[in-house]
């Protein structure tokens, strides 16, 4: 999926968030977006101060450069997001 699909997808889903007034469910959503983003975030935060990247990253390249497979990597990346997805909808109170 390009960047029109998923903008749009995030823009739907941030769209009936708002009209359902359940804001602070979004980071739980989208979970493991929100884990990748936050460790480039401090990878670079890591690099920017010490002159040396953190030991660990969890984006799906250094996980490829550790001898994971991409199959394996996809994999665990679903039932990552089945889990948050599950912990979101069971929170979720419609009024």
């Amino acid at each position: 999926m390009g960047d029109v699909g998923s903008l749009a997808l995030g823009g739907a889903i941030g769209t009936v968030a708002v009209i359902i007034k359940q804001e602070l469910l979004l980071p739980f959503i989208g979970g493991v977006f929100v884990i990748e983003a936050l460790s480039v975030i401090l990878q670079v935060a890591s690099y920017k101060l010490r002159k040396s990247a953190s030991s660990r990253c969890t984006d799906s390249s250094s996980l490829r450069a550790d001898g994971w497979s991409e199959s394996k990597i996809i994999v665990r990346f679903w039932i990552a997001s089945l889990v948050f997805a599950l912990f979101a909808l069971t929170t979720l109170k419609l009024r």
